[in-house]
């Protein structure tokens, strides 16, 4: 027997809004997303709600009023990141990241929905080795790119008006060499 239902992931996100309902059609208007159901409880609020984005059922329900306010981070890959883009910033999104190509062989940015949530939205453009996206990360097109990323994010989510980068300091197979260090170097491809 699977441990995991046929059509879902092992790992499947929660999303706590204060509007589940506005939260699923605005993921099935920007991201294509087919909603599974939802399930209002007698006290009004959404207690379950799915919405299959891709290969990927996301959960959500409503937040109660005394609850704290749980925004997520997401990261969706699509077909095309400019139409998504505009899709989110019509549907109520702010930017929080312009759209760039990054040395990962990606084209993305961040959005802001209405709701809270932050969405890193990426196109895969192109196939680059592990070898060759440490060679772009050197570029100063590229480096520009993940340090405008990485401020960009800490400024939205600090509430400061500058954010705070850092380099990349190896690659990934570096994990195994010094682990107590993982989240220091691991990299964020998208």
């Amino acid at each position: 027997m699977e441990t995991t239902p046929a059509g879902y992931t092992t790992v499947a996100p929660w999303v706590v809004t204060d509007d589940t309902g506005a939260f699923l059609d605005f993921a099935t208007g920007v991201f294509g997303g087919v909603e599974l159901g939802r399930v209002t409880t007698e006290d009004g609020l959404i207690g379950h709600g799915e919405i299959r984005i891709g290969d990927t059922v996301v959960l959500a329900f409503d937040r109660h009023a005394d609850w704290p306010v749980l925004p997520s981070l997401l990261r969706v890959f699509v077909a095309d990141a400019d139409a998504a883009f505009e899709r989110a910033v019509a549907a109520g999104s702010h930017v929080v990241t312009a759209l760039s190509d990054n040395a990962f062989g990606q084209r993305g940015g961040r959005i802001r929905d209405p709701f809270g949530n932050i969405w890193w939205v990426v196109s895969h453009v192109e196939d680059v080795p592990e070898d060759e996206i440490w060679k772009r990360l050197q570029q100063p097109r590229y480096a520009a790119d993940m340090r405008v990323a990485q401020e960009t994010l800490d400024a939205e989510l600090s509430g400061r008006r500058e954010g705070r980068s850092s380099k990349p300091v190896g690659a990934a197979s570096d994990l195994a060499v010094r682990p107590h260090q993982s989240e220091a170097v691991a990299i964020d491809r998208g």
